[in-house]
């Protein structure tokens, strides 16, 4: 099996060295990551300037772009086989909800989703790396698994609780829950007086019901959310029709 590992975090961020670590016992990987920290990206392509290729003293690339930027150059200009998987993780910090439209990690995932191969996405809980080694080994288990049942390519989003492996629970399926509204930005002068910007935090969670994400990693469930790109309002689409007849 060829694996291309990408995140957000960057390179040299401990998620993904652990996750590579874990994933080259049983697959052959290659490493693209971002050079720096790209959290909150999104699927963002760079099309403003162009984009370099490195290579770490540990076999990674790494490059100046986003996460969708640096799986869209090794699937279309770098790699010399199409890998039969995409993994992106492993996150500092959680991926459920709302928080998917935003994450880098997710990202990653989907833009080799969109090129038609299998992809899975890894976020830990909570931020500070603590366990990870156990999130690494649920990582391995869950590409052991290989998921033949669904029907390929699919897009998986999946959370795991900061916990030893021991206290981990199964993992579930489950959907995305609901947050309330981001906490507004903070206003602040800089020492020219000029004003500046910070995004708030994220809302509070609003739908953390039995079956979410949210509900599953809370009981130490490690959560898998099967995801989709098609952003069609289907209820909505027969109302639209009438009201342009």
């Amino acid at each position: 099996m060829k694996i291309l590992i990408s995140n957000d975090d960057g390179y040299l961020a401990p998620g993904i060295i652990a996750l590579a670590d874990a994933l080259s016992a049983i697959a052959e990987i290659t490493v693209v990551a971002p050079d720096s920290n790209r959290s909150g990206s999104s699927n963002s392509l760079t099309l403003d300037r162009p984009l370099w290729v490195e290579r770490a003293g540990n076999g990674f690339y790494y490059l100046n772009g986003t996460p969708s930027d640096c799986v869209h150059v090794a699937l279309t200009g770098l790699l010399p086989d199409r890998p039969d998987l995409i993994v992106s993780g492993i996150n500092q910090g959680q991926n459920m909800g709302d928080d998917t439209l935003y994450s880098g990690t997710v990202a990653a995932a989907t833009e080799g989703f969109l090129f038609g191969i299998p992809a899975i996405a890894f976020s830990q809980l909570h931020k500070g790396w603590e366990h990870l080694d156990s999130a690494a080994r649920i990582a391995r288990e869950v590409v052991e698994r290989q998921f033949d049942a669904i029907a390929k390519p699919y897009l998986l989003n999946v959370n795991i609780p900061n916990l030893p492996y021991a206290e981990l629970k199964s993992c579930v399926a489950t959907r995305l829950g609901k947050r309330h509204m981001s906490e507004p930005v903070y206003k602040m002068r800089d020492p020219h007086g000029k004003d500046i910007y910070w995004i708030g935090p994220p809302g509070g969670v609003k739908d953390a019901g039995e079956g979410t994400d949210f509900h599953a990693t809370a009981n130490g469930h490690v959560s898998i959310t099967p995801l989709q790109i098609d952003l069609t309002h289907a209820a909505q689409l027969a109302d639209l029709k009438k009201a342009l007849a």
